[in-house]
């Protein structure tokens, strides 16, 4: 039998109104992600109605609709296998992040009718007197081009390799905890900033300044070839292709004593110091997007480990579900014929 004040404090959740429950049973990387689709949906239907506007709405408003439907069924409690719970949560709260960038593409140019590059590049030249991008032009050649393409495509894999076994596979609830809820701190904050400062990148505002063209190259040509077919083109401030890998860097880092990270940290900082460089080299970002990526990477990093030990405890002590439900056959906690102690109470 379960203890009395066990009894009593799921006697007082069952009395609390559904909605209620649902609402504190939301994570904070929840209010995160609703705020991000909030501002993507505002922006859209902001713009003058037309055509453009109904596709790009469509878009955006499927994906607050999978977000929606994820927490209302996932903190509400609605799903009974823990691991269908897992997999509609995963693709409604982070899925949707992740996803959203394929769609800027099309929100972009809707909401920015304006590019911002040239601000950004005297801001570069006023503040630090310096544009990466400019200055290395005299050491671009086909070793060059070649080495910072094979990392800046890299950095798909980089994440890849990252996200999929800790998203999907990972058990240890601090460290999902952490590395996903950075990601999407990330993220948010980028595919939001991109919208209110858009631009080209010094490879096309600045395309006649460049003494040297790229040499065709297989890395160089792949890099290319992903921009064009999946970029968002106007996505350059602040450099995600900063702020993720030095994310996953400083994670590794900080896990260093846990495996894989004991053996990877060294080979992630590695890569991270290079695609950084690349972003600038290969003319895609300004100096200005690249420290603000930083700066962000840095601060999700830093309040992720907090944040996430005082949503563990929060949730332990009012007796909630897990911050990221775990893939089992298990039934899920509080779904169905209810927990142990809710049996308890049912039978006392």
């Amino acid at each position: 039998m379960p203890a009395p004040s066990e009894v009593a404090h799921v006697r007082s959740q069952l009395r609390e109104p559904w909605w209620r429950r649902t609402l504190r049973e939301i994570a904070v990387h929840d209010f995160v992600v609703f705020a991000f689709l909030l501002s993507l949906n505002g922006a859209v239907l902001a713009t003058p109605t037309g055509l453009e506007r109904s596709a790009c709405l469509l878009r955006t408003g499927g994906l607050f609709f999978a977000f929606a439907l994820a927490i209302f069924l996932v903190r509400g409690r609605l799903l009974r296998r823990s691991w269908i719970a897992a997999l509609v949560y995963r693709l409604g709260i982070y899925g949707v992040v992740q996803v959203s960038y394929f769609f800027l593409k099309h929100v972009l140019p809707l909401v920015s009718k304006t590019t911002l590059d040239h601000r950004l590049y005297a801001f570069d030249l006023t503040v630090f007197h310096y544009e990466p991008a400019m200055a290395w032009d005299r050491f671009v050649n086909s070793t060059s081009t070649e080495w910072f393409s094979f990392f800046y495509f890299g950095y798909f894999l980089l994440m890849a390799v990252h996200v999929l076994p800790l998203l999907f596979f990972a058990r240890r609830k601090q460290i999902v905890g952490e590395f996903t809820f950075a990601m999407i701190v990330i993220f948010s904050i980028g595919h939001t900033l991109y919208m209110a400062v858009p631009g080209f990148g010094p490879y096309r505002a600045m395309a006649n300044a460049f003494q040297h063209s790229f040499p065709p190259g297989t890395w160089h040509e792949l890099v290319m070839s992903a921009v064009h077919s999946g970029g968002a083109q106007m996505d350059i401030f602040p450099s995600l292709h900063t702020a993720a890998p030095t994310m996953l860097a400083l994670f590794s880092y900080r896990n260093r004593r846990e495996l894989p990270f004991r053996y990877t940290w060294h080979v992630v900082t590695f890569c991270t110091i290079n695609i950084i460089i690349a972003t600038m080299f290969l003319r895609w970002h300004y100096l200005i997007d690249v420290i603000v990526g930083f700066v962000i990477a840095v601060a999700a990093v830093m309040a992720s480990r907090p944040i996430v030990r005082w949503e563990i405890a929060r949730r332990k002590r009012e007796g909630l579900g897990d911050l990221w439900p775990e893939f089992s056959n298990a039934p899920l906690a509080g779904s169905g014929s209810g927990s142990e102690v809710e049996r308890g109470v049912a039978a006392a």
